[in-house]
């Protein structure tokens, strides 16, 4: 508890501290006088101290094979550590498909939408298409974004079925879908009701998929081949727990 309630105070604090340079931040992007890679450091550096401040490692595999330009990263959900570990460890600057719950969250919405993420309510039809529409112009325009197609987080460390309409971002936008598989986030905090414990985190880069490949699949063909590669990465316990993925032996990844 003593852990839980410092790592707490200890990100806020950090984020606070943050106010001064979210106004600078502001002022350059409305002149258009920054990049995406210096929005991005702030960010990056409070991901990274608050999830060392939990005692947890992070193990970064695959980082040569990031293209160029804008990408569309797809990953798995275990936790919101996911979120902390795509921004401090990934190598590139990445907006998010997120909740609509987040926006409700001072200065971190406010940097969150400095980088490109946008808020989704899975509830409501239109304001969804709205949000994918956005997330297509900004991948377009040159921003790279993170989705999990899961539409939630799993269940511990299982993987829920991927949702193939969410694909239509990199597939509309022409961009390269890259996967990521992340292992690690769900013991630092879910699997303690919300208790804070270290752990250890992988994070594995998989080849890029190009719209020369993908144009040839189906929605749920692409999902169901994107949902095997990263099942391939998990352990192997994980793959013989979810009955759900079996993607990888049909896949002969």
């Amino acid at each position: 508890m003593i852990r839980t309630i410092r790592t707490y105070v200890y990100a806020a604090i950090l984020v606070i501290g943050t106010i001064f340079k979210l106004q600078k931040a502001r002022n350059l992007a409305k002149k258009q006088q920054i990049t995406d890679e210096q929005l991005f450091m702030v960010p990056k550096s409070v991901s990274r101290k608050i999830i060392d401040y939990t005692g947890t490692n992070v193990k970064v595999t695959g980082q040569e094979k990031l293209p160029d330009g804008a990408v569309l990263f797809v990953a798995n959900h275990q936790g919101l550590f996911d979120i902390l570990t795509f921004l401090g460890y990934l190598g590139k600057p990445v907006g998010f498909i997120a909740k609509k719950e987040l926006e409700k969250l001072p200065i971190v919405s406010s940097w969150m939408k400095l980088v490109h993420c946008l808020f989704i309510d899975r509830g409501d039809r239109r304001q969804s298409a709205r949000t994918i529409n956005q997330g297509i112009r900004h991948l377009k325009e040159g921003h790279s974004m993170v989705i999990f197609p899961e539409g939630t987080r799993g269940e511990g460390r299982e993987m829920n079925e991927f949702k193939a309409g969410s694909f239509r971002l990199g597939t509309k936008a022409n961009v390269p879908i890259v996967p990521v598989a992340i292992d690690g986030t769900y013991p630092i905090m879910e699997a303690n009701h919300g208790h804070i414990k270290s752990s250890e985190i992988t994070l594995t880069i998989l080849n890029p998929i190009y719209p020369e490949e993908y144009h040839e699949l189906k929605s749920k063909e692409l999902a169901s081949k994107v949902q095997g590669m990263i099942a391939a990465c998990l352990p192997k316990e994980f793959i013989q727990e979810n009955n759900r993925v079996e993607l990888v032996q049909q896949l002969n990844i």
